[in-house]
Protein backbone atom coordinates (compact mmCIF):
# COMPACT_ATOMS: atom_id res chain seq x y z
CA UNK A 1 0.00 0.00 0.00
CA UNK A 2 1.27 3.60 -0.68
CA UNK A 3 0.79 5.01 3.34
CA UNK A 4 -2.15 7.62 1.55
CA UNK A 5 -3.41 8.00 5.71
CA UNK A 6 -0.09 7.48 7.27
CA UNK A 7 -0.65 9.14 10.72
CA UNK A 8 -4.15 9.83 10.41
CA UNK A 9 -6.50 8.76 12.77
CA UNK A 10 -10.42 8.08 11.42
CA UNK A 11 -13.58 6.90 12.66
CA UNK A 12 -15.45 4.89 10.93
CA UNK A 13 -19.18 4.19 12.34
CA UNK A 14 -21.03 0.73 11.88
CA UNK A 15 -17.82 -0.30 10.56
CA UNK A 16 -18.82 -4.09 12.15
CA UNK A 17 -19.87 -5.50 8.85
CA UNK A 18 -20.31 -4.49 5.46
CA UNK A 19 -19.21 -1.52 3.90
CA UNK A 20 -17.89 -0.20 7.77
CA UNK A 21 -15.75 -3.01 8.18
CA UNK A 22 -14.29 -2.55 4.87
CA UNK A 23 -13.80 0.67 5.13
CA UNK A 24 -12.05 0.36 8.14
CA UNK A 25 -9.76 -1.92 6.71
CA UNK A 26 -8.65 -0.36 4.14
CA UNK A 27 -7.99 2.95 5.61
CA UNK A 28 -5.77 1.11 8.27
CA UNK A 29 -4.05 -0.86 5.38
CA UNK A 30 -3.21 2.86 4.15
CA UNK A 31 -1.46 3.92 7.64
CA UNK A 32 -4.79 4.97 9.37
CA UNK A 33 -5.16 4.40 13.22
CA UNK A 34 -8.88 3.59 13.25
CA UNK A 35 -11.58 4.00 15.65
CA UNK A 36 -13.90 1.00 14.82
CA UNK A 37 -17.55 1.81 15.84
CA UNK A 38 -20.55 -0.73 15.91
CA UNK A 39 -23.44 -0.89 18.20
CA UNK A 40 -23.93 -4.55 16.77
CA UNK A 41 -27.84 -4.40 15.83
CA UNK A 42 -29.54 -6.60 13.93
CA UNK A 43 -30.68 -5.57 9.81
CA UNK A 44 -33.72 -3.56 11.43
CA UNK A 45 -31.86 -2.46 14.11
CA UNK A 46 -32.50 -4.57 17.15
CA UNK A 47 -30.61 -6.13 19.65
CA UNK A 48 -26.54 -5.42 20.29
CA UNK A 49 -23.64 -7.36 19.77
CA UNK A 50 -20.35 -5.41 21.10
CA UNK A 51 -18.36 -8.72 18.75
CA UNK A 52 -18.61 -7.29 15.43
CA UNK A 53 -16.60 -3.74 16.08
CA UNK A 54 -13.98 -6.03 18.10
CA UNK A 55 -13.30 -8.49 15.40
CA UNK A 56 -12.92 -5.74 13.21
CA UNK A 57 -10.28 -4.23 15.40
CA UNK A 58 -8.20 -7.33 16.00
CA UNK A 59 -8.30 -7.93 12.38
CA UNK A 60 -6.59 -4.51 11.72
CA UNK A 61 -3.99 -5.28 14.73
CA UNK A 62 -3.30 -8.51 13.56
CA UNK A 63 -2.87 -6.96 10.11
CA UNK A 64 -0.05 -4.71 11.81
CA UNK A 65 -2.28 -1.94 12.15
CA UNK A 66 -3.70 0.31 14.88
CA UNK A 67 -7.06 0.04 16.04
CA UNK A 68 -9.51 -0.24 18.72
CA UNK A 69 -13.51 -0.88 19.30
CA UNK A 70 -16.03 1.46 20.33
CA UNK A 71 -19.89 -0.09 20.90
CA UNK A 72 -21.94 3.19 21.51
CA UNK A 73 -24.73 4.63 20.14
CA UNK A 74 -23.73 7.30 17.83
CA UNK A 75 -27.31 8.65 17.43
CA UNK A 76 -26.69 9.68 20.90
CA UNK A 77 -25.19 12.99 22.30
CA UNK A 78 -23.29 10.51 24.78
CA UNK A 79 -22.53 8.04 22.41
CA UNK A 80 -21.26 10.16 19.84
CA UNK A 81 -19.44 12.60 22.20
CA UNK A 82 -17.48 9.33 23.17
CA UNK A 83 -16.80 7.94 19.93
CA UNK A 84 -14.63 11.40 19.25
CA UNK A 85 -13.38 11.36 22.97
CA UNK A 86 -12.14 7.83 22.18
CA UNK A 87 -10.45 8.71 18.95
CA UNK A 88 -8.88 12.30 20.51
CA UNK A 89 -7.70 10.54 24.30
CA UNK A 90 -6.37 7.05 22.08
CA UNK A 91 -4.49 8.68 19.30
CA UNK A 92 -4.34 11.81 20.25
CA UNK A 93 -6.17 13.18 17.48
CA UNK A 94 -8.62 13.17 14.34
CA UNK A 95 -8.33 13.82 10.98
CA UNK A 96 -11.00 11.70 9.52
CA UNK A 97 -14.70 10.61 10.09
CA UNK A 98 -16.40 8.10 8.07
CA UNK A 99 -20.46 8.29 8.96
CA UNK A 100 -21.56 4.72 7.89
CA UNK A 101 -24.14 3.53 10.37
CA UNK A 102 -27.71 2.18 9.34
CA UNK A 103 -30.02 -0.34 8.88
CA UNK A 104 -33.38 -1.01 6.99
CA UNK A 105 -36.94 -1.10 8.16
CA UNK A 106 -38.73 -1.25 4.41
CA UNK A 107 -42.23 -0.82 4.12
CA UNK A 108 -44.52 0.25 1.46
CA UNK A 109 -45.79 3.81 2.76
CA UNK A 110 -49.58 2.64 3.68
CA UNK A 111 -47.76 -0.11 5.90
CA UNK A 112 -44.64 2.15 7.28
CA UNK A 113 -45.17 2.48 11.11
CA UNK A 114 -44.37 5.54 12.94
CA UNK A 115 -41.61 3.79 14.66
CA UNK A 116 -40.42 2.08 11.51
CA UNK A 117 -40.08 5.72 10.58
CA UNK A 118 -38.73 7.32 13.24
CA UNK A 119 -35.89 4.19 13.59
CA UNK A 120 -34.64 4.56 10.13
CA UNK A 121 -34.34 8.38 9.73
CA UNK A 122 -32.71 8.55 13.88
CA UNK A 123 -30.14 6.28 12.66
CA UNK A 124 -28.91 7.62 9.30
CA UNK A 125 -29.55 10.85 9.64
CA UNK A 126 -29.02 11.88 13.41
CA UNK A 127 -26.37 9.12 13.61
CA UNK A 128 -24.31 11.26 10.51
CA UNK A 129 -25.26 14.53 12.72
CA UNK A 130 -24.51 14.18 15.99
CA UNK A 131 -20.57 12.34 15.00
CA UNK A 132 -20.21 15.30 12.74
CA UNK A 133 -21.45 17.98 15.39
CA UNK A 134 -18.88 16.64 17.75
CA UNK A 135 -16.12 15.94 15.68
CA UNK A 136 -16.52 19.83 14.14
CA UNK A 137 -16.49 20.74 17.80
CA UNK A 138 -13.21 19.47 17.93
CA UNK A 139 -11.76 20.64 14.79
CA UNK A 140 -13.08 24.18 15.45
CA UNK A 141 -11.13 24.14 19.14
CA UNK A 142 -7.58 22.76 17.08
CA UNK A 143 -8.55 25.90 15.12
CA UNK A 144 -8.94 28.71 17.35
CA UNK A 145 -5.73 27.10 19.62
CA UNK A 146 -3.76 27.39 16.02
CA UNK A 147 -3.40 23.79 14.87
CA UNK A 148 -5.69 24.22 11.48
CA UNK A 149 -6.19 20.77 11.23
CA UNK A 150 -6.45 18.60 7.26
CA UNK A 151 -9.75 17.25 8.41
CA UNK A 152 -12.18 14.95 6.28
CA UNK A 153 -15.84 13.79 6.48
CA UNK A 154 -16.97 10.94 4.37
CA UNK A 155 -21.06 10.24 4.41
CA UNK A 156 -22.72 7.98 3.32
CA UNK A 157 -25.80 8.19 0.96
CA UNK A 158 -27.44 6.26 -1.26
CA UNK A 159 -29.23 6.02 -5.01
CA UNK A 160 -32.31 6.10 -2.88
CA UNK A 161 -31.56 9.04 -1.55
CA UNK A 162 -31.24 10.40 -4.60
CA UNK A 163 -33.55 8.67 -6.54
CA UNK A 164 -35.88 7.38 -4.07
CA UNK A 165 -36.89 3.62 -4.10
CA UNK A 166 -40.25 1.97 -3.93
CA UNK A 167 -40.94 0.61 -0.15
CA UNK A 168 -38.07 2.72 1.80
CA UNK A 169 -39.34 6.19 1.97
CA UNK A 170 -38.38 6.26 5.50
CA UNK A 171 -34.68 5.15 4.33
CA UNK A 172 -34.88 7.04 0.96
CA UNK A 173 -35.75 10.30 2.84
CA UNK A 174 -33.10 9.83 5.30
CA UNK A 175 -29.91 9.19 2.68
CA UNK A 176 -31.77 12.58 1.13
CA UNK A 177 -31.13 14.31 4.18
CA UNK A 178 -27.60 13.16 4.59
CA UNK A 179 -26.80 14.72 0.94
CA UNK A 180 -28.17 18.05 2.38
CA UNK A 181 -26.48 18.24 5.63
CA UNK A 182 -23.11 17.41 3.51
CA UNK A 183 -23.78 20.65 1.67
CA UNK A 184 -24.49 22.72 4.80
CA UNK A 185 -21.45 21.19 6.75
CA UNK A 186 -19.03 21.49 3.97
CA UNK A 187 -20.22 24.89 3.60
CA UNK A 188 -19.58 25.85 7.78
CA UNK A 189 -16.99 23.78 8.42
CA UNK A 190 -14.24 24.78 5.87
CA UNK A 191 -13.64 27.63 7.67
CA UNK A 192 -12.00 24.80 9.92
CA UNK A 193 -9.93 22.86 7.55
CA UNK A 194 -12.60 20.57 7.26
CA UNK A 195 -13.91 19.07 3.86
CA UNK A 196 -16.99 17.17 3.71
CA UNK A 197 -18.38 15.36 0.91
CA UNK A 198 -20.77 12.33 0.38
CA UNK A 199 -20.24 8.77 -1.05
CA UNK A 200 -23.68 7.03 -2.67
CA UNK A 201 -22.38 3.35 -2.92
CA UNK A 202 -24.10 0.26 -4.34
CA UNK A 203 -22.76 -3.16 -2.85
CA UNK A 204 -23.70 -6.52 -1.57
CA UNK A 205 -24.16 -6.20 1.82
CA UNK A 206 -26.60 -7.40 4.64
CA UNK A 207 -28.91 -4.23 3.83
CA UNK A 208 -28.72 -5.10 -0.27
CA UNK A 209 -27.76 -8.89 -0.12
CA UNK A 210 -31.44 -9.98 -1.23
CA UNK A 211 -31.11 -7.53 -4.56
CA UNK A 212 -27.62 -8.31 -5.19
CA UNK A 213 -27.37 -12.21 -4.26
CA UNK A 214 -27.32 -13.26 -7.98
CA UNK A 215 -24.32 -10.48 -8.75
CA UNK A 216 -21.25 -12.47 -8.33
CA UNK A 217 -17.57 -12.17 -9.61
CA UNK A 218 -17.17 -12.57 -13.35
CA UNK A 219 -16.12 -15.79 -14.50
CA UNK A 220 -13.02 -14.24 -16.74
CA UNK A 221 -11.88 -11.75 -14.29
CA UNK A 222 -12.93 -12.87 -11.04
CA UNK A 223 -13.80 -9.28 -10.46
CA UNK A 224 -17.20 -9.11 -8.28
CA UNK A 225 -18.67 -5.96 -9.30
CA UNK A 226 -21.30 -5.72 -5.70
CA UNK A 227 -18.27 -6.36 -3.34
CA UNK A 228 -17.81 -3.29 -0.69
CA UNK A 229 -14.37 -3.44 -0.83
CA UNK A 230 -14.82 -1.78 -4.28
CA UNK A 231 -15.79 1.43 -2.55
CA UNK A 232 -13.47 1.79 -0.05
CA UNK A 233 -10.75 3.01 -1.92
CA UNK A 234 -12.37 6.58 -2.77
CA UNK A 235 -13.79 6.32 0.90
CA UNK A 236 -10.09 6.49 1.84
CA UNK A 237 -9.24 9.03 -1.06
CA UNK A 238 -11.58 11.10 0.35
CA UNK A 239 -10.54 10.91 3.98
CA UNK A 240 -6.71 11.65 2.97
CA UNK A 241 -5.05 14.62 3.02
CA UNK A 242 -4.79 14.11 -1.16
CA UNK A 243 -8.53 15.10 -1.64
CA UNK A 244 -7.09 18.77 -0.62
CA UNK A 245 -9.93 21.19 -2.46
CA UNK A 246 -12.40 18.75 -2.66
CA UNK A 247 -15.74 19.22 -0.59
CA UNK A 248 -19.38 19.77 -0.93
CA UNK A 249 -19.51 16.88 -3.51
CA UNK A 250 -21.27 13.71 -3.81
CA UNK A 251 -20.15 10.81 -5.85
CA UNK A 252 -21.53 7.43 -6.90
CA UNK A 253 -19.75 4.33 -6.39
CA UNK A 254 -20.18 0.85 -7.80
CA UNK A 255 -17.97 -1.85 -9.19
CA UNK A 256 -15.05 -0.23 -10.93
CA UNK A 257 -17.41 2.62 -12.03
CA UNK A 258 -17.34 6.60 -9.56
CA UNK A 259 -19.69 9.21 -11.03
CA UNK A 260 -19.91 12.60 -9.68
CA UNK A 261 -23.31 13.62 -9.21
CA UNK A 262 -24.83 16.66 -10.49
CA UNK A 263 -27.72 17.60 -8.23
CA UNK A 264 -30.30 20.56 -8.03
CA UNK A 265 -29.29 23.11 -10.54
CA UNK A 266 -31.82 25.62 -12.13
CA UNK A 267 -33.62 24.22 -15.32
CA UNK A 268 -35.72 26.06 -17.51
CA UNK A 269 -37.73 29.23 -15.94
CA UNK A 270 -40.83 31.35 -16.72
CA UNK A 271 -41.06 35.18 -15.22
CA UNK A 272 -43.92 36.83 -15.59
CA UNK A 273 -42.96 39.71 -13.38
CA UNK A 274 -46.58 39.64 -11.75
CA UNK A 275 -48.94 37.18 -10.27
CA UNK A 276 -49.76 34.18 -12.22
CA UNK A 277 -53.53 32.99 -12.15
CA UNK A 278 -53.39 29.07 -11.16
CA UNK A 279 -54.40 28.94 -15.00
CA UNK A 280 -51.56 30.81 -16.38
CA UNK A 281 -49.08 28.80 -13.82
CA UNK A 282 -50.24 25.29 -14.93
CA UNK A 283 -49.86 26.42 -18.58
CA UNK A 284 -45.96 28.04 -17.79
CA UNK A 285 -45.51 24.63 -16.07
CA UNK A 286 -46.30 22.02 -18.67
CA UNK A 287 -44.36 24.29 -21.31
CA UNK A 288 -41.00 24.29 -18.80
CA UNK A 289 -41.60 20.44 -18.15
CA UNK A 290 -41.61 19.58 -21.55
CA UNK A 291 -38.41 21.73 -21.82
CA UNK A 292 -36.91 20.23 -18.57
CA UNK A 293 -34.59 16.69 -18.68
CA UNK A 294 -36.82 13.93 -17.37
CA UNK A 295 -35.68 12.91 -13.91
CA UNK A 296 -34.20 9.74 -12.87
CA UNK A 297 -37.08 6.83 -12.52
CA UNK A 298 -37.48 6.02 -8.76
CA UNK A 299 -35.89 2.28 -7.99
CA UNK A 300 -38.45 -0.40 -8.11
CA UNK A 301 -41.02 1.57 -10.12
CA UNK A 302 -42.93 -0.39 -12.88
Amino acid sequence: MSGLCSERVAIVTGAGRGLGRAHALALAAEGAKVVVNDLGVGLDGTGTETGPARLVADEIVARGGQAIAHGGDIATTEGAASLIRTAVETYGRLDTLVNNAGFLRDRMLVNLDEDDWDAVVRVHLKGHFLPLKHAAAHWRAETKAGRIPAARVVNTSSGAGLSGSVGQGNYSAAKAGIIGLTLVAAAEMGRYGVLVNAVAPAARTRMTEATFAETMAAPDTGFDAMAPENVSPLVVWLGSAASAGVTGRVFEAEGGRITVMEGWRPGPTADKGARWSPAEAGEAALKLLAEATAPEPVYGAQ
